[in-house]
């Protein structure tokens, strides 16, 4: 797997990695690291682009859960409480505005939902929209 970085402004800016190759076990310690890196270097905003990742496994989505809750630690919603953004999120009204992720394949599509992971990240067709709606 390769990750490529990309920087992009909206009314904040956008950290965005461009996952090339599957998410899954055997990358998903590099991923971890690389976004671990990017939060250090003061990335609070960062969308995944996985239009060259045909894969993501379940270790893939433990991966994108951390990422999730490292960007929350560093960067909470300061209105809500983590119990509120827990209700939230079980509501169908909270969505992460520190992560989000676009062109997935229709197979992690699926998975995603299955998973419940769209109930709180914003899943986007093209790069366009999803830069536009941090």
């Amino acid at each position: 797997m390769e990750i490529k970085i990309s920087n992009e402004q909206a009314n904040v800016p956008i950290v965005v990695m461009h996952v090339d190759g599957n998410l899954d076990f055997a990358s998903m310690n590099q991923f971890q690291a690389k976004a671990e890196e990017l939060i250090n270097q003061g990335a609070r905003y960062i969308l995944v682009d996985l239009a060259k990742s045909p894969f993501v496994s379940s270790a893939g989505l433990r991966a994108l859960n951390q990422l999730y809750k490292q960007l929350r630690a560093v960067h909470p919603d300061s209105n809500l409480s983590e119990e509120e953004v827990k209700k939230g999120i079980s509501a169908g009204t909270y969505k992460s505005p520190h992560l989000k992720l676009v062109n997935v394949s229709s197979e992690t599509r699926t998975l995603l939902s299955a998973s419940g992971f769209d109930m709180y990240i914003e899943i986007f067709d093209n790069m366009k929209t999803a830069i536009a709606s941090f």
